[in-house]
């Protein structure tokens, strides 16, 4: 099996493969409110692409990704970027497909507090 970039997210077996490419000054802490412990449950397993991302867990330590490097995170963490960013990741279905509902969902909102 094998998919192109665009046209990810796939799902196989129980993990599914995304492609994200994430806009400097993203931070997806406040789109994670309302979730357990206000953090990301799904952990990930994936490349930095292009630029780099930070990362922060349930017990305060923090830590950067850059380009070039594969990381794991484990459940708990929220995730911020300084810059243009590009991820291939990889994490089980079921709780990346919770969390990005969640995600959606809090996008939508606060758009319409925005407006």
């Amino acid at each position: 099996m094998h998919k192109a970039l665009k046209e990810l997210p796939a799902t196989w077996g129980s993990m599914t493969a995304n492609y994200m490419e994430i806009p400097g000054g993203t931070d997806f802490t406040p789109l994670l409110k309302g979730l357990p412990n206000d953090l990301c449950h799904s952990p990930h397993w994936g490349y930095i692409v292009k630029g780099s991302l930070r990362v922060r867990y349930t017990d305060g330590t923090e830590e950067t990704a850059k380009v070039g490097e594969v990381f794991y995170w484990p459940a708990g963490h929220t995730a911020w970027t300084d810059e243009d960013t590009a991820v291939l990741d990889f994490s089980p279905e079921k709780e990346f497909a919770e969390v990005m509902a969640h995600i959606t969902k809090m996008q939508e909102k606060l758009s319409q507090e925005s407006a």
